[in-house]
């Protein structure tokens, strides 16, 4: 019998105290359920509230204090950390659903040359008529990520930072992250970058539940326009439309 790769979980975490706990609870459900080797990195990214003390009551996950705030840094310091041949990210506000780690292996033992695999968010603290706005603006993603991938040549960048798994050797081959990025955009030139030495792929079945905090705090059309720009820009230009972002908390 195969034995099934190793996967990191890493998750970048800036003052997120009041969600840390779910999450990892949420992970930990889930590895009672499937058998695999997994690693869990909480990044404590500059944090000035009780996120580390939280993150560190789970004695099975490893904290990293990272004082350089940033997402990217933060995201970098977690991979140069782990030891898996599979580097997952995942947000601090999300809650891992059920089977999420077995499609991970599935999708990645069947095919060799898959180096990025990513999914969708939902949101679990929205309507579902927001919900549904957010499937739509999905399907339109998916539509324009297909016509950049005919213009690029490649499979495509449309990945979702927080519910996403690379190859390490794929990270390891194109230097880690991207530090031109802050924020918006920073998912996709990952994608970029590891598009060099395999495929990505984009798939509704690896939905991951999170927060719609940002949605609620921009509003559903500033933050699709903040993402569809910087997405565009990334991808084909290979740099973001903008820098500036604004934590919400």
């Amino acid at each position: 019998m195969q034995q099934k790769p190793k996967l990191s979980i890493v998750i970048p975490a800036h003052n997120e105290e009041a969600y840390i706990e779910d999450c990892l609870q949420a992970i930990l459900t889930e590895q009672t359920r499937t058998e695999c080797d997994l690693e869990i990195i909480v990044v404590n990214n500059a944090s000035t509230d009780g996120t580390g003390a939280k993150a560190r009551s789970f004695p099975s996950v490893r904290v990293i204090d990272e004082p350089r705030k940033g997402l990217v840094r933060a995201r970098q310091t977690g991979f140069e950390a782990s030891t898996g041949e599979l580097i997952g990210n995942v947000d601090a506000d999300t809650r891992m659903p059920a089977r999420w780690v077995e499609r991970v292996l599935t999708e990645f033992e069947a095919d060799p040359n898959l180096v990025g695999l990513t999914g969708p968010c939902m949101y679990y603290d929205l309507s579902l008529w927001d919900n549904f706005w957010v499937r739509v603006s999905y399907k339109i993603g998916v539509c324009v990520n297909a016509l950049c991938s005919l213009v690029t040549g490649k499979s495509g960048t449309m990945f979702q930072g927080g519910n996403s798994v690379v190859r390490r050797t794929a990270l390891e081959a194109v230097g880690g992250y991207d530090f031109n990025f802050d924020f918006y955009g920073e998912d996709s030139a990952t994608a970029r970058r590891i598009n060099k030495v395999g495929s990505i792929k984009f798939t509704p079945l690896l939905t991951m539940p999170t927060s719609g905090r940002r949605l609620q705090g921009e509003g559903l059309i500033t933050m699709a326009y903040k993402y569809f720009t910087n997405f565009i820009w990334t991808t084909l230009l290979g740099r973001p439309y903008s820098k500036e972002y604004k934590d919400i908390r």
